[in-house]
């Protein structure tokens, strides 16, 4: 029998420009500019946030997966419920009185990408919207996007707690990851230090990138790497960067790190046997198996680079899909890597993906990684 896990919190619709291979450059100012007309090619478009990527990432993977969202009832918002539909991972809420959210993602061959947002019903998620029937059968429980979903980090993050306090009674294990934050945002000027050591006791897998946790925790080293214009994660330092922002995390509560670096690889960190025995007991986690790890796994070589959207997203999804089938913590970190590495094939998160079968398959033939 399957473990269903949920994944509920953000979700929108994907507009991707695609931009030609010929506008590939180092700077966006090189290509943008006020009244230059740029020529096209299509425009993809897809769905997009946690719930959408890792949620039906998870359902490709072959997990059991409830998708838990609100979408506006508007012509995005049936957008977004035809391409659930169409994988059969049904469970969004309509929203008469919001819009649905959307992206526009500027990916310029080249360098980083560039991200147009309306939060939308997102800002309107509460725990009110979780029902306690889709609780009864449920193992883990995997909430994504909390910083642009206003009613979930206002008040110190006072929904997020209740929300993972309520699943934690119930001995379902919590995952969280993040995203992106606009400094000259609301959410940008929340205390996400505070709302970090409120949260994290309750949560027994955090999935945050290396750029959302330095702006959160230590703003003056991501000012620094951020003056330098290059992609932090070319330049960061896993031993003086991210290793402290790991055993801060632990610090804080969190039982399993797992810190996206981009292609600097990932980060993963255990806390101690006694700590682990908080994780949900649903899951039935090897305690002795995960306690007390500690590693670096290097990013795998992707066949081609299309755009990043969706690979952390979606590498996390390979990893809860690994920890639901009960593997250890390196073999899951080395798929969630792997992962990562097909997802950036496609434009889109979920046409490059891979069995955990196929990535395994590939890992096992020499597949090179970075560095």
């Amino acid at each position: 029998m399957k473990k269903k896990i949920i994944a509920a919190g953000h979700i929108c619709i994907d507009i991707t420009p695609v931009f030609s291979k010929k506008d590939a450059c180092s700077n966006v100012s090189e290509l943008l500019e006020p009244g230059k007309l740029i020529h096209m090619d299509r425009a993809d478009v897809h769905t997009g946030g946690s719930v959408a990527n890792t949620g039906l990432a998870l359902k490709m993977l072959g997990a059991d997966v409830q998708l838990m969202g609100k979408v506006g009832n508007d012509a995005f918002g049936d957008m977004i419920q035809q391409i659930v539909n169409h994988y059969d991972a049904g469970g969004l809420i309509v929203d008469q009185d919001s819009s649905t959210s959307y992206s526009v993602v500027i990916a310029i061959p080249g360098i980083d990408r560039i991200f147009l947002h309306n939060p939308g019903a997102n800002d309107t998620f509460s725990n009110a919207d979780i029902p306690e029937k889709d609780l009864e059968d449920a193992v883990f429980f995997h909430f994504g996007y909390p910083p642009i979903m206003k009613k979930i980090y206002e008040n110190d993050g006072a929904e997020l707690v209740t929300i993972l306090k309520r699943m934690k009674g119930k001995g379902i294990a919590t995952g969280l990851d993040l995203a992106a934050i606009d400094p000259d945002s609301e959410a940008g000027k929340a205390d996400w230090q505070r709302i970090l050591e409120k949260s994290l006791p309750f949560v027994d897998f955090f999935v945050p990138s290396f750029e959302e946790l330095c702006f959160m925790l230590d703003r003056k080293k991501y000012d620094t790497l951020l003056r330098s214009g290059k992609d932090m994660t070319e330049i960061l330092s896993m031993e003086k960067d991210v290793k402290p922002l790991a055993d801060e995390l632990l610090h804080m509560g969190s039982k399993i790190a797992l810190i996206k670096c981009g292609t600097a690889g990932m980060y993963c960190k255990t806390a101690s046997q006694s700590a682990l025995k908080e994780v949900g007991s649903r899951l039935d986690l090897d305690v002795a198996l995960w306690a007390d790890k500690e590693g670096i796994q290097p990013c795998f070589r992707a066949d081609t680079v299309l755009s990043a959207t969706g690979a952390g997203d979606t590498s996390i999804a390979a990893f809860l899909t690994a920890v639901l089938r009960g593997y250890g913590p390196e073999k899951c970190v080395a798929l969630a890597a792997a992962e990562g590495a097909c997802c950036v094939t496609a434009y889109d998160a979920l046409s490059g993906l891979k069995s955990l079968e196929e990535l395994e398959e590939k890992m096992g033939s020499g597949w090179k990684t970075r560095g």
